[in-house]
């Protein structure tokens, strides 16, 4: 009688210690688990000021993914690793912005949606970007006299 009800609290206990780890992978979005939710498409920008690696994409102001990688390639140009939802088709005719929460907030990337039929599969480029505008520059240019 003992022995089966120390066997039965341990059943109890492992199955407890397996559920709280699934539950931590699957709140955790690991990839191991979430990867086959997601999907990859490589933005390039010629500037990319203040966007960091986790930050937010964006459709219409809904999450849609982050930015899993951010590297320079060869030529000087800025790439950013886009991981978005499977749930969300990206057409080839869409455009990815950099922009700020308010005035000075932090950076984000919007996706504008095309009208094309055919969309990006996972590691495709998307080219057509518009990078991110420097505010300091332009405040500088506007008190020197450089805007005209």
């Amino acid at each position: 009688m003992k022995n089966s009800m120390e066997f039965l609290v341990g059943i109890f206990m492992i199955a407890g210690f397996v559920a709280f780890g699934y539950m931590a992978l699957q709140l955790g979005e690991v990839s191991f688990f979430s990867s086959s939710k997601n999907y990859t498409v490589t933005a390039q920008f010629d500037n990319i000021a203040g966007v960091k690696k986790g930050a937010s994409v964006q459709v219409a102001g809904v999450v849609v993914g982050m930015v899993s990688k951010i590297w320079l390639d060869e030529d000087g140009v800025a790439n950013v690793a886009l991981e978005l939802d499977k749930n969300v088709q990206v057409s080839v005719d869409s455009m990815a912005s950099v922009k700020s929460q308010g005035l000075i907030g932090d950076k984000f990337i919007a996706l504008s949606l095309g009208g094309d039929e055919e969309l990006f599969k996972d590691g495709d480029f998307i080219t057509d970007t518009e990078s991110s505008v420097d505010i300091e520059s332009l405040i500088s240019k506007f008190a020197f006299g450089g805007v005209k």
